[in-house]
């Protein structure tokens, strides 16, 4: 059984590694530069370094379908550049995730694959797609909705280690992004971690560094650029 999931970020790429480990083929799709920021845990890095493991599995970039169907033989899960997944029509999935996080749909549809799933809000079960699941930190995470909506998207990051929109890192103004630090480092509050241009992005607590946007990409004002652990487990990072 073949399961195509959209989108290739840390939740995706969760997503991914149980579908896998379970026995099932895995296809996964991105755009051409993805914006991701716990790269450590994200295939979606194949697409810049065209090969990428993540606990242990391989991921490749693919250049086509047949190219996907190839690594699939080998045990590695193909990566495509494929915002829309038209991929599908020579793949076709017995299953479609739609894991892009985009907090609304992109263009995800029942019919599209025998089942078709969409994770977060942004999608109806019994509507646009067949199951939900659900995203949002706390006691429903993971749950399977076969009617209805996932919660609704708050704007405010999950609480880890009693900080929530602190421990996040965003542009102060649209342009180049430049990170200084490297995922996995001990920073403190206060201290330079990233530029955009030449304007500072500061931490605004101490913590180990989760995530970090990849540098050379440009950022528009206010966007998610890194991500700080209050908890200090550098082990965290990698899994």
């Amino acid at each position: 059984m073949l399961v195509l999931i959209k989108g290739a970020g840390d939740l995706a790429s969760g997503v991914a590694l149980r579908v896998w480990r379970s026995g099932f083929d895995v296809v996964m799709t991105e755009i051409p530069e993805p914006t991701v920021i716990r790269r450590t845990v994200a295939f979606a890095e194949a697409v810049y370094e065209g090969t990428v493991e993540v606990e242990g599995v391989k991921a490749r970039l693919a250049r086509d379908s047949e190219e996907a169907k190839t690594l699939l033989r080998d045990r590695v899960i193909p990566v495509l550049i494929d915002p829309k997944a038209r991929c599908r029509r020579e793949l076709a999935p017995e299953v479609i995730v739609d894991a892009i996080l985009a907090k609304k749909n992109l263009g995800t549809f029942r019919g599209q694959a025998p089942l078709v799933i969409g994770c977060g809000p942004g999608f109806c079960a019994g509507e646009d797609v067949d199951l939900v699941v659900e995203t949002k930190r706390g006691h429903y995470l993971g749950r399977v909705i076969r009617q209805g909506t996932a919660a609704p998207n708050t704007g405010i990051p999950g609480n880890v280690g009693g900080y929530d929109e602190e421990r996040v890192l965003r542009a102060p103004s649209g342009g180049r992004f430049s990170g200084l630090k490297e995922i996995g480092d001990v920073v403190h509050q206060g201290q330079i971690i990233a530029k955009v241009d030449e304007e500072p992005v500061y931490a605004r607590i101490s913590g180990v560094l989760r995530g970090i946007l990849r540098t050379g990409l440009k950022v528009p004002q206010g966007m998610k650029v890194g991500d700080i652990d209050p908890r200090g487990q550098v082990e965290y990072c990698f899994t």
